[in-house]
């Protein structure tokens, strides 16, 4: 099927999304062996793997040039790699926002089959170079991380490195960041606090305000919260916000651990502020209002001690650097496109 062209020159996303829906199929090339027996005449489209991190690199970047720079190509070569995958999948996958350039929701949409690719293809080739790595490795993040950003990523490691044992050892941040300068962990995956120094940032997290499904607990007065100990910048941006908002509010919960957050937002006794990525069923998000000011990113960092050397160390360390920093998860670039079809609106603060 063609793409449709519009009056204004611009291709219709309806092709595109049926092309992207078959996008698994079209992009590995892949053709039955009856079609073959029958001689079915059929157009093979072939993606080049470079085609998909160009797109890739764009979406983060939102610039050709930086793109250029960061895969050691030319401009041009770059920009015809993109005006390619435009071609192939009939539809325009970029916008320009002033001088950067920024998907178009047909261009999510491709770039979460992309993401999975490319993840595929790099583990794969880890997998092929490094198969006689061994050894153990200590792994140690808050457990917000451990249940909703490291599953998916560690079982891709695991799979690569089948003969490397990850011990994960959940814990808050600060004391976390204090083990692995001592060396008693290899690495660590944590929240950025005031106060740290070092680490590579590898991910942002947006916190949100969140409730329970079916709680009044975001109308009362004071407002009752649920939140980190003492000392956690969930907990200080929460209540620094809701004091310049000039909003009265409580202590009703405090945990060390995510789940004691949850349990006070699922029974509606409080109010809490996670990454929006904690977003789970039981829960809603809160828009942003006068009440409830708009919160801002947090950013996580990757440590590394300077006595984990071995090969198994590096292993883990470039994978989560790698998934963390340039990977997106199809479910996270689909979302805004869920909420348009029609899912339950976020709570408004009144």
């Amino acid at each position: 099927m063609r793409a449709i062209s519009t009056p204004n020159g611009v291709r219709s996303g309806h092709s595109c999304r049926r092309r992207t829906e078959n996008w698994n199929e079209s992009c590995l090339n892949s053709l039955g062996a009856s079609d073959l027996a029958r001689g079915t005449n059929m157009n093979l489209i072939s993606v080049d793997i470079r085609m998909l991190r160009s797109l890739q690199c764009v979406a983060e970047t939102g610039s050709i040039t930086e793109t250029a720079r960061r895969l050691s190509r030319s401009q041009p070569a770059i920009t015809l790699q993109l005006q390619r995958l435009d071609d192939i999948c009939g539809c325009n996958l970029f916008r320009h926002d002033g001088r950067k350039m920024v998907l178009t929701s047909d261009g999510r949409l491709v770039l979460s089959y992309a993401n999975s690719i490319l993840r595929l293809h790099d583990e794969l080739l880890s997998r092929l170079s490094s198969p006689d790595i061994e050894g153990q490795v200590i792994l140690g993040t808050p457990d917000l991380y451990a249940a909703y950003l490291l599953p998916s990523i560690l079982a891709v490691f695991q799979r690569a490195f089948p003969r490397v044992q990850v011990q994960l050892q959940c814990s808050l941040s600060t004391p976390l960041v204090a083990q692995v300068h001592r060396g008693e962990i290899d690495i660590a995956l944590v929240t950025r606090m005031n106060d740290f120094i070092g680490g590579r940032v590898v991910r942002q997290e947006q916190l949100v305000w969140i409730t329970g499904e079916h709680s009044t607990a975001h109308i009362e007065s004071p407002l009752p919260l649920a939140l980190l100990p003492p000392g956690n910048i969930y907990r200080d941006h929460a209540i620094e916000h809701l004091e310049m908002a000039g909003r009265p509010w409580r202590i009703a919960c405090v945990s060390e651990s995510v789940s004691g957050l949850q349990a006070a937002v699922f029974s509606g006794m409080a109010v809490t502020v996670l990454g929006r990525s904690a977003l789970v069923s039981g829960m809603r998000e809160i828009v942003a209002s006068g009440e409830f000011p708009t919160l801002p990113k947090v950013d996580l960092l990757l440590y590394k001690a300077q006595g984990a050397t071995t090969p198994a160390a590096k292993a883990l360390y470039d994978y989560l650097s790698h998934y963390l920093d340039i990977s997106r998860e199809i479910s996270g670039v689909l979302m805004p496109d869920m909420r348009e079809a029609g899912s339950e609106e976020p709570l408004t603060g009144s």
